[in-house]
């Protein structure tokens, strides 16, 4: 099956420091994915406290804990290109055997200009996959458009 690519965008009500801080912290995958997806690490007793780049495996379940197998999320931090800052993770595992998200930030207006591109490979289930991608990545941005405004009013 042919790999899927999925994008959204969004504006951001917060500067990007305060974006790339949040997209630092574990926490913040916890809240963006409540509900949807949740992540347990097998190889560390908890996630550390601040991504640094490396590969993770986790134990993945989906709403109320439907157990979806492993997934290796595996984080890097590509170069800049000029005001362009990016994450990776290069995910892969048992129900997904591709999951490539980029997410990239930039300043726009008085905010972020944000990005979330994902390339999802898991044979016959891809075009499923590629839907459910798709629709959890545009909660995942209302619920972090939410967070930035909230983090946002807090530091001012």
């Amino acid at each position: 099956m042919t790999p899927r690519v999925i994008r959204e965008t969004c504006h951001l009500p917060g500067p990007p420091d305060l974006v790339w801080a949040l997209l630092q912290r574990p926490d913040t995958l916890r809240h963006l994915t409540k509900g949807w997806l949740s992540f347990r690490p097998l190889d560390l007793p908890d996630w550390p406290d601040i991504w640094k780049e490396g590969a993770y495996r986790a134990a993945v379940s989906g709403p109320i804990g439907i157990p979806l197998g492993w997934q290796i999320l595996r984080v890097s931090f590509p170069p800049p290109d000029g005001d362009t800052r990016f994450i990776r993770d290069q995910g892969e595992g048992q129900m997904v055997r591709v999951w490539d998200h980029v997410i990239s930030l930039r300043p726009e207006g008085d905010g972020t200009w944000y990005s979330d591109e994902v390339t999802v490979e898991a044979g016959w289930r891809t075009p499923f996959v590629a839907a459910f991608a798709r629709a959890f990545y545009r909660r995942r941005q209302r619920r972090l458009k939410a967070l930035v405004a909230r983090s946002h009013r807090e530091k001012q």
